[in-house]
């Protein structure tokens, strides 16, 4: 299933829960705690999409299976979607490169450009 499709079924609170094996309270309760933040209708109810299901299942499994408390399972969270923005920003800065190499390999006049990081010396002040 695509990632559009995907993204685009919801369900209810009553059938996430069903689906991710919780009570619906629980499901209230982790979305006010910031661990899964379903979508909301324009009436206000809560719209759980299929990755937040097995985000729920997986905070269910981290904390049943692994131990790990709720603020923890909220960290590895964070911690988990910035390390999937790092992931997609590298693939983009990449084929940014690809395609600016393979161009000037191919295009005499076309003018190099580089991506220069900066880091402080050590000591400076």
């Amino acid at each position: 299933m695509s990632k559009r499709k995907e993204e685009a079924r919801t369900f209810l609170i009553s059938v996430a829960a069903e689906l991710a094996g919780m009570h619906a309270q629980t499901l209230r309760t982790y979305d006010r705690l910031g661990l899964v933040t379903p979508q909301r209708s324009s009436g206000g109810g809560r719209r759980y999409s299929e990755r937040d299901v097995d985000l729920l299942r997986e905070v269910q499994r981290l904390s049943q299976d692994e131990g790990v408390n709720l603020a923890g399972i909220k960290r590895i969270i964070e911690l988990t979607n910035q390390v999937d923005a790092l992931r997609a920003r590298v693939s983009e800065l990449t084929q940014q490169v690809e395609q600016l190499s393979a161009g000037s390999r191919h295009d005499v006049g076309m003018t190099s450009k580089a991506v220069v990081v900066w880091q402080p010396r050590r000591g400076a002040r």
